[in-house]
């Protein structure tokens, strides 16, 4: 098959075959010459503070951690509500599979760290038990 290829204004007249090109012909290519308006400069952007992440370290109790990288797909508790040991706390989605996290032990949910569709790392503080 040809091929006519343009490389920095020439222009190549390319043969391939079987994996294999050769060049079959260099012609010079007409470039018109457009003028170009100088760009303007761009606006300075506004500095943005930066959005603090909640923090648990604020509220005493034990922090439940997020075992792998994901999304919250839901979260099933609210400050407050009493669990009990092995309940769903979250659902958290990672590789396409829906992980459920579970209370350790029986306490109140002294805080909710994390919000549905938020992406996490592992380590992240999800929720906090007292």
């Amino acid at each position: 098959m040809k091929y006519i290829v343009t490389l920095n204004g020439k222009s190549y007249e390319v043969e391939v075959e079987k994996g294999q090109a050769s060049v079959v012909k260099v012609a010079q290519a007409p470039v018109a010459e457009q003028p170009v308006a100088p760009a303007a400069p761009a606006p300075a952007a506004a500095p943005v503070a930066a959005q603090p992440a909640p923090q648990a370290a604020n509220v005493s109790g034990e922090p439940i951690k997020a075992p792998m990288p994901g999304t919250v797909l839901s979260v099933k508790v609210s400050p407050g509500a009493f669990v009990k040991r092995g309940e769903v706390v979250l659902i958290l989605e990672a590789m396409k599979m829906e992980n459920e996290i579970f209370a350790p032990r029986d306490g109140t949910v002294a805080q909710v760290v994390t919000t549905q569709g938020a992406s996490v790392n592992t380590g992240d503080v999800l929720l906090t038990l007292n």
